[in-house]
Protein backbone atom coordinates (compact mmCIF):
# COMPACT_ATOMS: atom_id res chain seq x y z
CA UNK A 1 0.00 0.00 0.00
CA UNK A 2 2.64 2.28 1.17
CA UNK A 3 4.50 1.54 -2.52
CA UNK A 4 1.17 2.48 -4.45
CA UNK A 5 1.07 5.68 -2.33
CA UNK A 6 4.55 6.62 -3.01
CA UNK A 7 4.28 5.81 -6.40
CA UNK A 8 1.07 7.74 -7.29
CA UNK A 9 2.30 10.93 -5.06
CA UNK A 10 5.36 10.94 -7.15
CA UNK A 11 2.83 10.64 -10.54
CA UNK A 12 1.07 13.35 -9.55
CA UNK A 13 4.12 15.45 -8.42
CA UNK A 14 5.74 15.15 -11.96
CA UNK A 15 1.95 15.81 -13.29
CA UNK A 16 1.24 18.87 -11.91
CA UNK A 17 5.27 19.73 -12.37
CA UNK A 18 4.96 19.33 -16.24
CA UNK A 19 1.22 21.58 -16.21
CA UNK A 20 3.59 24.71 -14.84
CA UNK A 21 6.44 24.31 -16.95
CA UNK A 22 3.81 24.42 -20.07
CA UNK A 23 4.42 28.13 -20.85
CA UNK A 24 1.90 28.95 -23.32
CA UNK A 25 -0.95 27.72 -21.20
CA UNK A 26 0.41 29.91 -18.74
CA UNK A 27 -0.46 32.72 -20.91
CA UNK A 28 -3.12 31.62 -22.10
CA UNK A 29 -4.40 31.63 -18.94
CA UNK A 30 -3.02 34.77 -17.21
CA UNK A 31 -3.77 36.59 -20.66
CA UNK A 32 -5.99 35.05 -22.86
CA UNK A 33 -8.63 34.77 -20.95
CA UNK A 34 -9.43 38.62 -19.58
CA UNK A 35 -8.41 39.74 -23.29
CA UNK A 36 -11.19 37.16 -24.72
CA UNK A 37 -13.64 38.50 -21.97
CA UNK A 38 -12.81 42.02 -22.40
CA UNK A 39 -13.44 42.46 -26.00
CA UNK A 40 -17.09 41.00 -25.76
CA UNK A 41 -17.39 43.03 -23.04
CA UNK A 42 -16.68 45.99 -25.32
CA UNK A 43 -18.02 44.52 -28.30
CA UNK A 44 -20.86 42.51 -27.35
CA UNK A 45 -24.45 44.38 -27.34
CA UNK A 46 -26.39 44.40 -24.36
CA UNK A 47 -29.45 43.76 -25.78
CA UNK A 48 -31.91 41.51 -23.88
CA UNK A 49 -31.33 37.96 -24.84
CA UNK A 50 -33.59 35.04 -24.19
CA UNK A 51 -31.78 32.10 -22.99
CA UNK A 52 -34.23 28.40 -22.23
CA UNK A 53 -33.03 27.74 -18.72
CA UNK A 54 -33.80 23.55 -18.73
CA UNK A 55 -33.10 22.96 -15.22
CA UNK A 56 -35.86 24.91 -14.31
CA UNK A 57 -38.21 24.54 -17.37
CA UNK A 58 -38.63 28.05 -18.14
CA UNK A 59 -36.74 30.84 -20.09
CA UNK A 60 -35.02 33.88 -18.95
CA UNK A 61 -34.33 37.10 -20.61
CA UNK A 62 -31.15 38.15 -19.75
CA UNK A 63 -28.30 40.76 -20.28
CA UNK A 64 -27.27 39.71 -23.72
CA UNK A 65 -23.46 41.10 -22.92
CA UNK A 66 -23.28 39.29 -19.29
CA UNK A 67 -24.85 35.64 -21.14
CA UNK A 68 -21.92 36.07 -24.00
CA UNK A 69 -18.90 36.68 -21.23
CA UNK A 70 -20.33 33.81 -19.40
CA UNK A 71 -19.99 31.41 -22.39
CA UNK A 72 -16.77 33.29 -23.57
CA UNK A 73 -15.95 32.06 -20.07
CA UNK A 74 -17.00 28.16 -20.85
CA UNK A 75 -15.41 28.75 -23.60
CA UNK A 76 -11.68 29.54 -22.55
CA UNK A 77 -11.60 27.45 -19.77
CA UNK A 78 -12.80 24.37 -21.61
CA UNK A 79 -10.21 25.36 -24.84
CA UNK A 80 -7.71 25.45 -22.23
CA UNK A 81 -8.21 22.71 -20.18
CA UNK A 82 -8.41 20.46 -23.15
CA UNK A 83 -5.05 21.72 -24.52
CA UNK A 84 -3.33 21.31 -21.16
CA UNK A 85 -4.27 18.21 -20.47
CA UNK A 86 -3.41 17.01 -24.68
CA UNK A 87 -0.38 18.31 -24.58
CA UNK A 88 0.81 16.70 -21.01
CA UNK A 89 -1.00 13.04 -22.20
CA UNK A 90 0.40 13.42 -25.70
CA UNK A 91 4.24 14.68 -25.27
CA UNK A 92 4.23 11.92 -22.02
CA UNK A 93 2.98 8.71 -23.65
CA UNK A 94 6.50 7.87 -24.64
CA UNK A 95 8.10 8.12 -21.28
CA UNK A 96 4.71 6.58 -19.56
CA UNK A 97 5.27 3.84 -21.86
CA UNK A 98 9.05 2.93 -20.75
CA UNK A 99 7.54 3.65 -16.96
CA UNK A 100 4.76 0.85 -17.11
CA UNK A 101 6.98 -1.36 -18.67
CA UNK A 102 9.62 -1.25 -16.41
CA UNK A 103 6.86 -1.96 -13.37
CA UNK A 104 5.54 1.48 -13.05
CA UNK A 105 1.77 0.96 -12.05
CA UNK A 106 -0.36 2.38 -14.91
CA UNK A 107 -3.06 3.11 -12.61
CA UNK A 108 -1.20 5.44 -11.06
CA UNK A 109 0.09 7.17 -14.01
CA UNK A 110 -3.58 7.80 -15.02
CA UNK A 111 -5.16 8.71 -11.94
CA UNK A 112 -2.03 11.44 -11.18
CA UNK A 113 -2.91 13.41 -14.65
CA UNK A 114 -6.59 13.65 -13.37
CA UNK A 115 -5.51 14.81 -9.69
CA UNK A 116 -3.51 17.48 -12.03
CA UNK A 117 -6.11 18.34 -14.21
CA UNK A 118 -8.73 18.68 -11.34
CA UNK A 119 -6.00 21.32 -9.71
CA UNK A 120 -5.92 23.01 -12.67
CA UNK A 121 -9.21 23.20 -13.88
CA UNK A 122 -10.09 24.62 -10.14
CA UNK A 123 -7.50 27.57 -10.15
CA UNK A 124 -8.32 28.14 -13.89
CA UNK A 125 -12.36 28.13 -13.31
CA UNK A 126 -11.52 30.35 -10.23
CA UNK A 127 -9.78 33.11 -12.39
CA UNK A 128 -11.99 33.29 -15.13
CA UNK A 129 -14.66 33.93 -12.47
CA UNK A 130 -12.83 36.57 -10.96
CA UNK A 131 -12.46 37.86 -14.49
CA UNK A 132 -16.01 37.97 -15.22
CA UNK A 133 -16.84 39.39 -11.63
CA UNK A 134 -14.60 42.26 -13.00
CA UNK A 135 -17.36 43.48 -15.07
CA UNK A 136 -20.11 42.58 -13.82
CA UNK A 137 -21.97 41.25 -10.24
CA UNK A 138 -23.13 37.58 -11.08
CA UNK A 139 -25.64 36.47 -8.81
CA UNK A 140 -24.31 33.33 -7.26
CA UNK A 141 -20.38 33.85 -7.91
CA UNK A 142 -19.55 30.26 -6.68
CA UNK A 143 -22.10 28.12 -8.63
CA UNK A 144 -20.84 30.51 -11.72
CA UNK A 145 -17.09 29.31 -10.82
CA UNK A 146 -18.41 25.13 -10.01
CA UNK A 147 -20.10 25.68 -13.51
CA UNK A 148 -17.07 26.51 -15.23
CA UNK A 149 -15.10 23.98 -12.87
CA UNK A 150 -17.39 21.23 -14.71
CA UNK A 151 -16.92 22.59 -18.20
CA UNK A 152 -12.85 22.42 -17.23
CA UNK A 153 -13.01 18.85 -16.33
CA UNK A 154 -15.18 17.63 -19.35
CA UNK A 155 -12.94 18.97 -21.76
CA UNK A 156 -9.66 17.87 -19.95
CA UNK A 157 -11.25 14.02 -20.21
CA UNK A 158 -11.45 14.96 -24.35
CA UNK A 159 -8.10 15.74 -23.85
CA UNK A 160 -6.80 12.92 -22.41
CA UNK A 161 -8.44 10.66 -24.60
CA UNK A 162 -7.12 12.44 -27.65
CA UNK A 163 -3.54 12.65 -26.13
CA UNK A 164 -3.71 9.15 -25.46
CA UNK A 165 -5.33 7.98 -28.90
CA UNK A 166 -4.25 10.41 -31.45
CA UNK A 167 -0.57 10.18 -33.02
CA UNK A 168 -0.78 13.59 -34.13
CA UNK A 169 0.31 16.75 -32.91
CA UNK A 170 -2.07 19.67 -34.46
CA UNK A 171 -4.94 17.01 -35.15
CA UNK A 172 -5.53 17.14 -31.38
CA UNK A 173 -5.48 20.90 -31.20
CA UNK A 174 -7.55 20.97 -34.12
CA UNK A 175 -9.96 18.64 -32.69
CA UNK A 176 -9.76 20.58 -29.38
CA UNK A 177 -10.09 24.13 -30.29
CA UNK A 178 -13.08 23.65 -33.21
CA UNK A 179 -15.31 21.53 -30.61
CA UNK A 180 -14.95 24.37 -28.06
CA UNK A 181 -15.91 27.00 -30.38
CA UNK A 182 -18.63 24.88 -31.78
CA UNK A 183 -20.05 23.78 -28.67
CA UNK A 184 -20.54 26.88 -26.79
CA UNK A 185 -21.68 29.25 -30.01
CA UNK A 186 -24.19 26.81 -30.08
CA UNK A 187 -24.88 26.98 -26.38
CA UNK A 188 -25.60 30.90 -26.88
CA UNK A 189 -28.80 32.30 -28.20
CA UNK A 190 -27.04 35.43 -28.98
CA UNK A 191 -24.68 33.20 -31.58
CA UNK A 192 -27.15 30.57 -32.51
CA UNK A 193 -31.07 31.72 -32.46
CA UNK A 194 -31.58 28.15 -32.03
CA UNK A 195 -30.39 27.61 -28.98
CA UNK A 196 -33.16 26.22 -27.38
CA UNK A 197 -33.61 23.42 -30.06
CA UNK A 198 -33.50 19.53 -29.38
CA UNK A 199 -30.16 17.90 -29.72
CA UNK A 200 -28.32 20.48 -27.41
CA UNK A 201 -28.06 18.40 -24.31
CA UNK A 202 -26.09 15.71 -26.36
CA UNK A 203 -22.62 18.01 -26.12
CA UNK A 204 -20.14 18.53 -23.84
CA UNK A 205 -20.74 22.21 -22.47
CA UNK A 206 -24.35 21.54 -22.25
CA UNK A 207 -24.52 21.01 -18.77
CA UNK A 208 -22.27 23.34 -17.73
CA UNK A 209 -23.57 26.26 -19.56
CA UNK A 210 -26.59 25.58 -18.13
CA UNK A 211 -25.00 25.32 -14.38
CA UNK A 212 -22.96 28.66 -15.30
CA UNK A 213 -25.85 30.60 -16.57
CA UNK A 214 -27.68 29.71 -13.31
CA UNK A 215 -25.43 31.10 -11.21
CA UNK A 216 -25.24 34.46 -13.31
CA UNK A 217 -28.30 35.46 -13.16
CA UNK A 218 -30.77 33.42 -10.88
CA UNK A 219 -31.17 32.99 -7.24
CA UNK A 220 -33.43 30.23 -6.76
CA UNK A 221 -32.35 27.43 -9.56
CA UNK A 222 -29.50 25.09 -8.24
CA UNK A 223 -29.21 22.71 -11.30
CA UNK A 224 -28.17 19.30 -9.55
CA UNK A 225 -28.45 17.28 -12.66
CA UNK A 226 -26.62 19.36 -14.75
CA UNK A 227 -24.08 19.60 -12.45
CA UNK A 228 -23.35 16.14 -12.59
CA UNK A 229 -22.94 16.12 -16.58
CA UNK A 230 -19.70 18.10 -17.06
CA UNK A 231 -18.28 15.08 -14.60
CA UNK A 232 -20.21 11.93 -16.71
CA UNK A 233 -18.35 13.22 -20.21
CA UNK A 234 -14.59 13.48 -18.22
CA UNK A 235 -15.90 10.28 -17.17
CA UNK A 236 -16.54 8.52 -20.18
CA UNK A 237 -13.89 10.48 -22.33
CA UNK A 238 -11.60 8.89 -19.59
CA UNK A 239 -12.18 5.74 -19.71
CA UNK A 240 -12.38 5.68 -23.37
CA UNK A 241 -8.58 7.15 -22.50
CA UNK A 242 -7.47 4.62 -20.41
CA UNK A 243 -8.20 1.87 -22.80
CA UNK A 244 -5.97 3.67 -25.34
CA UNK A 245 -3.21 4.45 -23.67
CA UNK A 246 -2.82 0.75 -21.78
CA UNK A 247 -2.65 -0.03 -25.44
CA UNK A 248 -0.65 2.21 -26.50
CA UNK A 249 2.04 1.21 -23.12
CA UNK A 250 1.32 -2.40 -23.64
CA UNK A 251 4.75 -4.85 -24.28
CA UNK A 252 4.91 -5.97 -28.03
CA UNK A 253 7.27 -8.14 -26.90
CA UNK A 254 6.06 -12.01 -27.33
CA UNK A 255 5.79 -13.66 -23.64
CA UNK A 256 8.45 -16.98 -23.03
CA UNK A 257 8.89 -19.00 -21.00
CA UNK A 258 11.71 -20.86 -21.75
CA UNK A 259 14.98 -20.98 -19.46
CA UNK A 260 17.38 -18.11 -19.32
CA UNK A 261 20.15 -19.82 -21.14
CA UNK A 262 23.46 -21.39 -19.08
CA UNK A 263 26.71 -21.34 -19.54
CA UNK A 264 28.72 -24.77 -20.80
CA UNK A 265 30.88 -26.36 -18.22
CA UNK A 266 34.35 -25.75 -19.28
Amino acid sequence: MSRAWEAFRTGAGFALLEHARNRLALVLVVAYIPVWLTLEHWFVTPAPARFLLRADGQTVTVNGNHLTMVSGAVNTVTLIVGFMMFMTTFKALAFDRRLALAGYPRSCLLLSKVIAMTVASALIAAYATVVVCWYWDPVRPALLALGLFTAAVSYGGIGILLGAFLRNELAGLFVIIMASLLDTMLQNPMSNTGGDKQGLQLLPGYGPTQVAVAGGFTSSVTPYGHLLLGPAWFLAMWLFGAAAFVARTRSHLPATNDPLPTESAA
